[in-house]
């Protein structure tokens, strides 16, 4: 049987939802002190409303990044596909949008993985770059285990660690980019087809 589509109404509860609770997130000095019941009160919906819709606190924070993260997929989708870039490119790349969607929506992320959001590994958005990153370091020569090498580049950009040397070490976004790229060229090796006296994945 077809699904019935949405009411009208609850298409907007949903909606002021998601943007009050990013808004909140965005705006609060901790991924904790954001509350089920503060992101009500900003939607202007009852409290029971976000349970019934969302499951749980978990479940919201899920959505919530699903749906920050869908103009960037089409947007990563196209940097992958441009022409003559190698794969040594898009590896980086797709770090990279990673790491300043992380440090755009830190303490968001650190949120769902503190929620357990079924676990960051289980996460659909997680699986989503793990995905891409594998795919990606598959055409990589070099490159013996695609699937470890891609969950262990994604560990080096944990929204909690992120999080941390942004917040507390006081860490640029550029630095950590800059890093983070330097840290690329050490886990996959130089880059033989880099310019000399070139970092291989100079950003």
């Amino acid at each position: 049987m077809a699904q019935r589509p949405e009411r009208a109404d609850a298409q907007r509860n949903r909606e002021a939802v998601l943007a009050a609770a990013d808004a909140l997130f965005a705006a609060s000095s901790s991924p904790h002190s954001v509350s089920m019941d503060d992101i009500a009160a900003a939607a202007g919906v009852g409290k029971g409303t976000l349970f019934r819709r969302f499951g749980d606190r978990a479940g919201l924070i899920g959505a919530v990044i699903a749906s920050r993260l869908e103009p960037l997929h089409h947007a990563v989708r196209e940097a992958q596909d441009a022409a003559g870039s190698s794969p040594r490119e898009r590896v980086l790349r797709l770090l990279d949008a990673s790491l300043r969607f992380k440090v755009e929506n830190r303490n968001l992320m650190s949120a769902a993985e503190d929620a357990g959001v079924s676990s960051p590994y289980q996460a659909e958005h997680y699986g989503w770059w793990h995905g891409m990153l594998r795919a990606a370091l598959d055409e990589v020569p070099g490159v013996h285990n695609a699937d470890f090498t891609a969950h262990a580049l994604l560990a080096a950009i944990r929204a909690d660690l992120v999080a941390h040397l942004i917040d507390d070490q006081k860490m640029t976004p550029e630095g950590l980019r800059s890093a983070l790229a330097a840290y690329l060229d050490n886990v996959l090796g130089p880059d033989s087809d880099s310019d000399p006296g070139r970092g291989s994945s100079s950003l």
